[in-house]
């Protein structure tokens, strides 16, 4: 069986929370017997299309941007030429122009959509896309939910509940190694303090602008790891409050965010609408056992971390509840570790990446098994 995967962005251009995904997906059904592509969009797509963990990762020429979405005219004959070779083809919701491609060049074959966010900011973009996006939903033989919660509160999703399977995300863990000591000890050095991490893309619905706020109101120290569009007002922001509890450490490599996530008492995770569908991150606190702090917004964050379970969930844009909740935290050691221990057990029970590929490895031949 062969799949082709199909995204707006992939390794090397870009290694996102989706394309981590179709990473996991790739990894995890590879042992079920199954081969993959992978067709996304570059700048430079002749130095790009390369062999990688097993796989090709096929570009096409990136013409330009428009709200956040890549045009392409090369990628109607590449992606003909692909799917024609695949058993399966499968998209990775929302990418309007991937929807286009379907339908001008149906490819006849079985297709999986993987459903991973509404379209929440482009308001107006939505209105003229939607008949478009329901042509292509409309036309997708299973879409899968990463999340029971996003099914149950997407109005889109709800429209095709007859279609639509959950599969949670996953992560593979030998993709995170461990620290070596004196890494650790670097970092301990540099954070003396017991610590507080948030791991992200600094953009307007991470709302770590909510957590400088709580910052305020406490006296724990708290590091940001990741850089963004809202990067420079961010600093800015600390800079006027005088936020010596807070420390930007802008992207690091992995090594690094190990570490940290070993090292931190705590894992906040403050995104504050609905454009956060689901958190990776809070999957990767999970393996290293942490407890969390995420805000309620009807999406797959409340899935991964379970209200007084594996940490604590605050309503959302609340600084004083981010605050009172790393105080919890940071105050009671011995529930804080029952927490990280229980988050720990439910990664293992549910968001391995070989999890996520044996269910979708199901998926897909149960799709060609069908008359």
């Amino acid at each position: 069986m062969r799949v082709l995967h199909f995204f707006k962005t992939y390794w090397p251009d870009t290694f996102g929370g989706v394309e981590r995904t179709i990473h996991a997906i790739i990894k995890g059904a590879a042992t079920k017997g199954i081969e993959f592509d992978v067709l996304s969009l570059s700048k430079i797509p002749t130095e790009n299309t390369v062999r990688f963990h097993g796989y090709m990762a096929y570009k096409s020429k990136l013409d330009f941007e428009f709200a956040s979405t890549g045009f392409s005219r090369d990628v109607f004959g590449r992606f003909r030429e692909l799917s024609n070779m695949a058993d399966i083809v499968h998209y990775h919701f929302p990418w309007p122009l991937m929807d286009l491609v379907h339908l001008v060049h149906p490819p006849h074959k079985p297709t999986v959509v993987t459903y991973h966010s509404d379209i929440v900011k482009q308001k107006f973009l939505l209105k003229l896309y939607r008949p478009l996006m329901h042509r292509f939903l409309d036309s997708a033989d299973r879409i899968v939910a990463t999340s029971p919660n996003y099914l149950a509160t997407s109005d889109v999703l709800q429209r095709y509940k007859a279609k639509t399977v959950v599969i949670p995300l996953g992560l593979d863990e030998a993709e995170y190694p461990r620290a070596e000591e004196d890494t650790m000890a670097r970092w301990r050095q540099r954070l003396p303090r017991p610590f507080f991490l948030f791991v992200g893309v600094l953009r307007y619905y991470k709302g770590v602008h909510i957590l400088l706020e709580a910052a305020k109101r406490t006296d724990l120290d708290i590091v940001i790891v990741g850089d963004g569009p809202m990067d420079r007002s961010l600093h800015k922001y600390a800079r006027i409050n005088n936020l010596a509890n807070v420390s930007f450490l802008g992207a690091l490599p992995d090594i690094d965010k190990s570490a940290l996530f070993e090292l931190c008492i705590g894992f906040v995770f403050p995104s504050h609408l609905r454009s956060e569908a689901f958190g990776l991150s809070l999957v990767e606190a999970a393996m290293f056992g942490k407890p969390m702090i995420s805000c309620e917004i009807g999406t797959g964050t409340s899935f991964v971390n379970i209200e007084g379970k594996t940490g604590f969930v605050v309503p959302p844009n609340d600084a004083e509840a981010l605050a009172m909740a790393m105080n919890a935290i940071a105050n009671d050691r011995i529930r804080s570790a029952n927490q990280g221990s229980a988050a720990r057990t439910r990664y293992q029970e549910n968001f391995t990446a070989e999890r996520m590929g044996s269910a979708y490895a199901e998926l897909y031949r149960d799709l060609l098994a069908r008359p």
